[in-house]
């Protein structure tokens, strides 16, 4: 097995359900205080942080990602168990092997090799590494770039290694991502007696219309950057758990993933007028998790379409698409952030695995990103 193979092995091997980092970052300590990088570990509301830099000077790259894993499900529904590697047949199997031990395993082996033959380079080199970007992302990515600012410590380039890709290394990237909100609402009914409607008032029944009008709203035709902004209900509950009772409340969760076409205010402002029109007694709690952002064609863009075009002879798909990511807390510093790593086509899939011929080229694609950078 190679370098990396072993290293994504070592990885998979921690069981690091959010937020615990369950060892993977002391690994990650010991691979690279070797090569000189002075690595600090943080600790917030049981969050593990690392950020490890090797220079003082500036351009700083900086490697993002997640040491953190989804749940497994259940165990007896894989082909082995999720958190002792098998390879079979080209894949590494295991949880995290996609999202995203693998990338974070081809990071630093790139740099060891990135080192090894260009021991003097221009700039620094990072790595931001947490154990809460599956969960809240609260005390995570977020936390730390509000340590990284106090210390005016500016990120330039920043390469996130999150299962961007669709089928092969490289064939996509992200440059950007939509923006999140998530909505709560609990309509208000009059709970009774299910042969005695005329004495209650069913909430689902009156919610129902309001809802396919929902569904069917285009809130905007996205842009040049961007698909069109979607909507989609997430979760429905209702009732007391009787078959003879109507409800007398209803809770709905749903989310809307959002373009720069559209604001989130506009969003929560047309929906709650949707709600009203329809005469729904209702109240509704709103949450913004994450807003769009856009890396424009630059120098962190230029090398990674080149180094991937060198090495997969492929000519990469800028995209948007997907879901959220901490690019989120990063590109509001001022930083180049680009989205580059293995597929996504198991991620958070019961048999996650990742291609092993795909993880040796990215190591390839992540070293020659440096090399045209640094």
């Amino acid at each position: 097995m190679s370098n990396v193979i072993e290293l994504t092995k070592q990885l998979i091997s921690c069981p690091s359900l959010t937020p615990d980092d369950a060892g993977c970052q002391a690994i990650l300590i010991e691979r690279l205080k070797p090569l000189g990088f002075e690595c600090e570990s943080f600790s917030h509301e049981g969050v593990s942080n690392l950020w490890a830099r090797l220079g003082k000077t500036s351009p700083l790259f900086v490697f993002a990602g997640h040491t953190d894993v989804v749940p497994t499900g259940p165990e007896a529904d894989w082909a082995s168990n999720p958190f002792m590697p098998d390879v079979r047949s080209g894949y590494l199997y295991g949880r995290g092997a996609s999202d995203m031990k693998g990338g974070i395993a081809a990071m630093v082996i790139a740099c060891e090799q990135f080192l090894k033959e260009t021991p003097h380079f221009k700039g620094s080199l990072a790595f931001l590494i947490t154990s809460d970007e599956e969960g809240p992302a609260i005390h995570g990515t977020k936390k730390m770039i509000e340590v990284l600012d106090k210390r005016n410590e500016k990120i330039n380039y920043c390469l996130v290694g999150e299962p961007s890709s669709e089928h092969v290394i490289g064939d996509q990237i992200r440059v950007g991502r939509r923006g999140s909100l998530h909505g709560k609402l609990v309509v208000h009914g009059k709970q009774g007696h299910v042969a005695h409607p005329h004495l209650a008032k069913n909430p689902i029944h009156l919610t129902m219309l309001a809802l396919h009008e929902l569904t069917q709203i285009e809130w905007d035709k996205g842009n040049e950057t961007f698909p069109p902004t979607t909507f989609q209900i997430t979760n429905i509950h209702g009732g007391t758990g009787a078959t003879n009772v109507i409800p007398g409340h209803l809770e709905i969760l749903f989310n809307f993933r959002f373009s720069t076409a559209i604001t989130p205010e506009k969003l929560q402002e047309w929906t709650e007028k949707i709600f009203h029109q329809h005469g729904l007694n209702f109240d509704i709690e709103w949450r913004t998790s994450a807003f769009p952002f856009f890396t424009s064609q630059g120098r962190l863009v230029k090398a990674t379409q080149e180094a991937i075009k060198e090495v997969t002879q492929l000519e990469t798909r800028l995209s948007t698409g997907g879901g959220t990511s901490d690019g989120r807390f990063i590109a509001p510093t001022g930083a180049e952030v680009v989205e580059l790593g293995v597929s996504h086509a198991t991620a958070h899939q019961i048999d996650e695995s990742v291609n092993i011929e795909n993880l040796n080229r990215l190591v390839d694609v992540y070293q020659l990103i440096l090399k045209k950078l640094l």
